[in-house]
């Protein structure tokens, strides 16, 4: 595995591992735990970053065109048979309205989808 570190964001240094940007060595820290728990066979299907549409992009009455709304997680995976989508997340950035805001979405629109917030 090839790492290297790169600018920061929220006083955080950005982690590159196996073609991916984490952003924080937190994060990283998290891919490498999971990366062990996959081989262990205790999860499988590992995504990174995975993207889930929250609202699709429309056109209003006035004409004006919205984009989507999309949530991206940091890992999801299947755990004992169920979907598990994870964000790590400091203090700071877990109190973010957009954050919250869209975690909200994120809950009602799949609540078959286990959500897990990784401090």
């Amino acid at each position: 595995m090839t790492t290297s570190i790169k600018a920061k964001k929220y006083g955080n240094k950005k982690v590159e591992a196996d073609g991916f940007v984490f952003d924080s060595t937190k994060e990283f820290n998290r891919y490498y735990e999971l990366k062990l728990l996959q081989r262990a066979g205790r999860i499988r299907k590992l995504e990174v970053h995975p993207k889930f549409e929250l609202q699709p992009k429309f056109i209003d009455k006035s004409g004006v065109a919205h984009r989507a709304i999309t949530y991206s997680g940091d890992f999801a995976y299947i755990e004992n048979d169920l979907h598990v989508v994870e964000d790590v997340k400091s203090e700071m950035t877990r109190k973010l309205a957009q954050y919250r805001d869209k975690k909200k979405m994120f809950l009602y629109k799949f609540p078959d989808i286990i959500f897990k917030e990784v401090l």
